[in-house]
């Protein structure tokens, strides 16, 4: 669930631009005793954070041995936000010329993610794989077959 959303000009740099909003997050949201931010949030933000709101801000941070992609733990959770909000046709390109109406639009999307979820009435389930019937099965495989040959492969 969406807590707050607070959004800066482009041209403001992300450690700059945090510290208004990391204030009022803390002030409507005692409660909050973590906040999650990615590398752009380093420096002395973090003791910014820890000295003046009393909260902790972890960087997600990715091992310095990795090589090529890792899920990094708990960054799932906000790009999974990011896709549910761009699923909305007014969030899938930046068309807003005003901080106000981004943050606008943002909180729109979440009204409607959370009102169908207070409504289904049920929890959340994902449907398991069903199997294929035979037409389909043959109508996938035709499929293939129709796009190999037309790139040219046998």
């Amino acid at each position: 669930m969406l807590l707050d959303v607070h959004v800066v000009a482009a041209s403001i740099q992300d450690r700059d631009g945090a510290k208004r909003p990391f204030l009022w997050t803390r002030l409507d949201h005692p409660g909050a005793r973590k906040v999650r931010a990615d590398q752009g949030f380093t420096g002395l933000l973090v003791e910014w954070t820890a000295q003046i709101l009393g909260r902790d801000l972890e960087i997600g941070r990715k091992d310095p041995d990795q090589r090529g992609f890792q899920v990094q733990p708990k960054r799932w959770a906000v790009e999974r936000t990011f896709s549910w909000l761009t699923a909305h046709r007014r969030l899938a390109r930046d068309y807003e010329t005003s901080p106000v109406h981004s943050e606008t639009m943002v909180r729109w999307a979440m009204i409607g993610i959370m009102v169908r979820r207070l409504t289904r009435g049920r929890p959340a389930t994902r449907l398991g794989p069903r199997s294929l019937s035979r037409t389909e099965a043959y109508r996938l495989i035709r499929g293939v077959r129709l796009l190999l040959a037309r790139d040219g492969c046998r």
